[in-house]
């Protein structure tokens, strides 16, 4: 298989030649791990290529600070995001931690939502969208489109979540207003990258916390199951083909059947820490391929070389030669994360399918 075969056959589960890794690390690593590869020359393969987004028009900083944050300050270094959200830091040591401020948090109408200055998505990018999308597979790479945070959390980031729970658990016409809104504008996306000839779309919403999920099923399905639905049929309509990985953090057991059968092919990230792989695996493998499973919390910054090790073969063992397992770590590595423990889950995927 060419490596971007191999890489769409592990989401099939139709086989695999070799692990492609993947891992994002904080900036203090970044810098021992680039030493370390210059120092003992090292290579991996990389499975896929991110397609860029469409390029957004946006309501200026000074439109969000006269009309939502009118009467706040914020801390240097403050960025407001296309979606008028306030990310104000805090401890440098806290390297993708910021407080988050909510332009929306004051609505008190459907009519001020419909009124609001969201973000305008181009549909002129498709064409360099189109021409990423070769650029990757000429490099022997799966395309994929990235719009984690799709539906949930862009709606709360501009709500507040309490808020927006609220509004759904109460039925207010302000949450339908909302998530319909981030809904065209996400269908609008993935309809942009299925188009484009992307292999896959990565899409998400937390929806776990550490040991239950953050929402009844019910509210879930009656507010975000269909349109992430909604989405995912988009996309299909134009690729049937398309993969689609689902991304969230935390405790989501219950409500993995709801995101099969929403159309996800693969669920990132299994936290050890929150789900046990093996159950998951017995439970959902003949149906639904993984994306993660090396514990951020746990493992990659306090066990051993060996203990990573041992991790990345179990898990490989528990998936088994079909595939359905992209083996990887579970969130951004961050800095007490040994740089050996990097190498070591890099060594272990080219070992296993040695």
């Amino acid at each position: 298989m060419t490596c971007r075969e191999n890489y769409i056959s592990i989401a099939r589960r139709t086989g695999y030649d070799h692990m492609p890794v993947s891992f994002n690390m904080c900036p203090s690593l970044r810098e021992r791990y680039e030493a370390y590869v210059r120092e003992h020359d090292l290579a991996f393969p990389v499975g896929e290529g991110f397609v860029a987004d469409l390029p957004v028009d946006r309501a200026p900083d000074e439109v969000f600070l006269r009309d939502y944050y009118r009467g706040k300050s914020f801390r240097t270094g403050t960025v407001i995001d296309a979606w008028g959200v306030a990310h104000e830091p805090g401890s440098p040591a806290a390297f993708h931690m910021t407080y988050m401020h909510h332009p929306m948090e004051d609505f008190d109408s459907p009519e001020q939502i419909e009124a609001y200055p969201m973000p305008v998505f181009r549909d002129g990018g498709l064409a360099a969208q189109t021409e990423q999308v070769k650029a990757i597979h000429a490099a022997d790479k799966a395309a994929i489109g990235s719009m984690q945070c799709t539906v949930w959390e862009t709606a709360w980031y501009m709500r507040g979540m309490e808020n927006l729970m609220c509004d759904m658990m109460s039925g207010d016409p302000m949450a339908t207003a909302l998530l319909d809104r981030v809904t065209d504008i996400a269908v609008q996306r993935a309809v942009s990258f299925a188009k484009a000839g992307a292999d896959g779309l990565f899409l998400g919403d937390d929806i776990g916390m550490q040991f239950t999920i953050m929402m009844s099923e019910e509210l879930y399905c009656e507010w975000l199951k269909p349109r992430l639905r909604r989405v995912i049929d988009a996309a299909r309509a134009v690729n049937p083909d398309v993969i689609v990985f689902y991304h969230s953090c935390g405790h989501v057991t219950e409500l993995i059947p709801h995101l099969i059968d929403a159309g996800v092919d693969v669920l990132n990230p299994v936290q050890p820490e929150c789900m046990d792989f093996r159950e998951i695996h017995e439970r959902f493998g003949d149906r639904l391929s993984f994306h993660g499973t090396i514990g951020t919390q746990s493992v990659m910054p306090f066990g051993t070389p060996e203990d990573v090790r041992r991790k990345v073969f179990e898990n490989l063992d528990i998936a088994g030669r079909h595939g359905g397992l992209y083996v990887c770590p579970t969130h951004l590595l961050e800095p007490e994360v040994p740089v050996e423990n990097v190498v070591a889950y890099i060594q272990a995927c080219a070992d296993y399918c040695r």
